[in-house]
């Protein structure tokens, strides 16, 4: 077995490993000093569109795309190493190699759903990075797990659909650039196949009866560099009926589709964040000494070390069979190890940001390390794009069904 990444991967990595070093890891505390000083704090801080302009100039741009007439022509496992470096600064790197999630979720949809008309509109503008878009999934007053529970309304009257619902924690939405949401309504709420109820349309954020609410904070967090989380509301919105993306009844499997590719990209940037927390664990333990000896020669950090090392190259491994799977015989040949992934990932990461957050004591919970926000970011994943119990849910049916 050859694990060694192809030239290409590696010439791609050097690069963006010296971009990080250069230009984003000095940027972070810039970018946190100069959002203090923005008069909205959705905002891009300046030092964010200077980082995208020399990564656009430096050809790190748009690599989650693996079509070539859009984005880098990547696979998904010459893809995996690279969104692992940009894990290690989560609130900047996706930003500025415009890989950043929601968008990059939407522009797949796009690229892959989208009529000739929608990609000119909006596809080519996210692709620009010019703008910024939302998807508008989960519902407050259901169980959005389960994606055939949500109620928003999309009913055709002529021309036009009209759009009514609630929709929280919409990723993007409040940042001043997001310029279009993607959202996922019942069009035929009556039908009898609960799977091809569903729709998905593109609603201007400027349309009327679209209100953007509030913002959702995430453990006290807005995530500020992603475009916060917003509740927004859907009053009788009105977009033409060519705004439909795909076809009507089309939307679920649409967003399948959708969650494939962004369930690894979360994972492959989770290993990232984790590699950030082993250094911070190192730096901090050979630097502190207590009750007479440093950190880093006390058993127990030392064991955190170790099983954090363990646990991260564990999860690497797995990522990376699942994105060659992915590769090699498709979303739905790769469907254990997408889920095995999105279980195990946001878990063990979560655990290692923990300890870490242990070793440093009353900062690790403060803003003057990455560590509280980084954890806010890791466990959040263990609710996106479908919680744990659910992967494990259809997991286990799907290995009980071996025995049946």
């Amino acid at each position: 077995m050859d694990f060694a990444f192809d030239a290409h991967t590696e010439e791609l990595r050097a690069r963006l490993l010296a971009f990080m070093d250069e230009f984003v890891h000095p940027a972070e505390q810039v970018a946190h000093e100069q959002r203090a000083r923005l008069a909205s704090p959705w905002e891009n801080p300046p030092v964010v569109e200077e980082l995208k302009a020399e990564a656009r100039r430096q050809g790190l741009w748009n690599l989650f795309l693996p079509d070539a007439e859009h984005g880098a022509g990547l696979t998904n496992l010459q893809y995996a190493p690279l969104a692992e470096i940009t894990g290690r600064s989560p609130q900047l790197a996706p930003t500025a190699t415009n890989c950043a999630a929601p968008d990059t979720g939407n522009m797949e949809v796009l690229a892959q759903f989208g009529d000739e008309r929608q990609k000119k509109q909006w596809l080519q503008p996210l692709l620009a990075g010019e703008i910024r878009s939302a998807f508008a999934m989960t519902e407050p007053e259901v169980a959005s797990s389960d994606a055939t529970n949500i109620t928003t309304h999309i009913e055709r009257d002529g021309d036009e659909y009209v759009i009514t619902g609630r929709k929280w924690y919409i990723s993007g939405a409040m940042h001043p650039d997001c310029a279009v949401f993607i959202v996922m309504g019942k069009t035929d709420p009556d039908g009898a196949d609960i799977r091809r109820q569903q729709s998905m349309v593109l609603v201007p954020r400027d349309t009327p009866g679209v209100t953007v609410e509030r913002a959702m904070q995430v453990f006290g967090y807005e995530d500020h560099y992603h475009g916060g989380h917003a509740e927004v509301v859907f009053d009788h919105a009105r977009v033409p009926v060519a705004n439909l993306i795909g076809e009507e009844g089309g939307g679920f499997a649409i967003a399948q589709a959708r969650l494939g590719p962004g369930r690894i990209h979360h994972c492959m940037r989770l290993i990232g964040m984790a590699e950030r927390a082993i250094e911070l664990m190192c730096r901090r333990a050979v630097s502190r000494t207590a009750f007479g000896k440093a950190l880093a020669q006390q058993g127990v950090v030392q064991n955190w070390i170790a099983d954090a090392r363990v646990q991260v190259e564990q999860l690497r491994l797995l990522v990376l069979k699942t994105a060659w799977l992915m590769d090699t015989v498709g979303n739905r040949g790769a469907h254990t190890e997408i889920q095995a992934i999105k279980i195990a990932t946001p878990r063990a990461v979560v655990a290692i940001l923990d300890r870490a957050i242990q070793l440093y004591g009353a900062g690790g919970v403060s803003q003057d390390f990455p560590l509280a926000e980084l954890y806010a970011g890791a466990r959040t994943l263990m609710l996106a794009d479908g919680p744990d119990e659910v992967h494990q849910r259809s997991l286990a049916r799907r290995e009980l069904k071996k025995y049946l």
